[in-house]
């Protein structure tokens, strides 16, 4: 299959790395950006020698701490392969695109939830922030975990749909590009519960996200829109609800209110210890963006095709 150039054409001077060694350094640019972030943690009491955040200042400086991880991968971007930001998808419109994509996320998430609370899937447990005692403590958090979210989920689409995604696609097209990003996507989930059905659906959904996002990222041509988009999911799922985040709960007050899950409701409805991410209404709803994304695309949406460069370049 042709390849194609997702987010700026190729020059002769770029290099590419190779597909399988792609898919081991994308792995490894994890591990070792967790690790990096992890030492100066666990000497600052934020977390565990086991890994535990302590309080939503442990999850603050979780969050921001992915930031190793996006600048391993930019590292690598512009020193190996001789690429600037813009080959990974930073370029033009950032702040309107950011936003754009920002709103679509909340959006898509309301939806999820509101089809979850409409099914009887929820119960309100308490107040959100503005039912606080004290608000202004009660909006500090959350307003620390935006940004945090926004580093997260940014580095997440760095790694996966700007480098990753891109470096496949533009060898064997684009098809291989979001199918092997999204599955490598999906099975760094895998760990986040005890295994399960909701588990396994979980890490289903969150390969379909890879998938929906990944088109997102090619028919904009640009990155900054699925970052946006990643962090409103994230943020506002454990930050406006107090719902799990791909398994993973924050200890501090809601913004909107306070959710659980009515345990008398099927699994495959809430989606259990995995939160909504691991329910059939996600699924859902993420079929349905992406089959818009697919039908309404035209061949110039995604990408161009990848001109001949000399060997060198490889």
């Amino acid at each position: 299959m042709t390849g194609i150039e997702l987010y700026a054409p190729r020059r002769p001077r770029h290099r590419r790395t190779w597909t399988a060694a792609a898919l081991v350094l994308a792995v490894a640019f994890i591990i070792v950006g967790q690790i990096a972030g992890a030492v100066p943690g666990i000497m600052l009491g934020l977390l565990t020698p086991e890994g535990e955040v302590v309080g939503w200042q442990g999850t603050a400086f979780t969050l921001f701490s992915f930031a190793f991880t996006a600048g391993i991968v930019i590292l690598w971007v512009t020193l190996f392969e001789r690429r600037g930001l813009a080959e990974i998808g930073f370029n033009g419109s950032g702040l309107k695109r950011f936003l754009r994509g920002y709103v679509v996320g909340l959006a898509f998430l309301v939806a999820v939830v509101g089809i979850i609370w409409a099914l009887g899937g929820y119960r309100v447990d308490a107040g959100g922030a503005f039912a606080a005692a004290s608000v202004g403590a009660a909006l500090v958090p959350i307003g620390v975990l935006l940004l945090g979210f926004v580093v997260q989920g940014s580095t997440e689409e760095i790694l996966t749909r700007g480098w990753l995604m891109q470096v496949i696609a533009s060898r064997h097209g684009l098809a291989w590009g979001v199918g092997l990003s999204s599955a490598l996507f999906g099975l760094l989930h895998a760990a986040n519960i005890d295994p399960s059905p909701e588990l396994l659906t979980g890490v289903l959904n969150v390969v379909l996200f890879g998938v929906f996002i990944g088109l997102y990222a090619a028919r904009e041509g640009s990155l900054w829109g699925v970052c946006g988009w990643h962090a409103a999911w994230n943020w506002l799922l454990g930050l406006g609800f107090g719902l799990e985040v791909s398994g993973q709960v924050i200890e501090t007050t809601p913004l909107i209110v306070d959710l659980g899950t009515r345990t008398t409701v099927p699994w495959w409805v809430t989606g259990a210890a995995f939160g909504p991410e691991g329910s059939v209404v996600t699924t859902v709803v993420l079929l349905i963006g992406t089959a818009v994304l697919i039908f309404r695309g035209r061949s110039h949406d995604f990408g161009v095709v990848a001109e001949p460069v000399p060997a060198a370049a490889d």
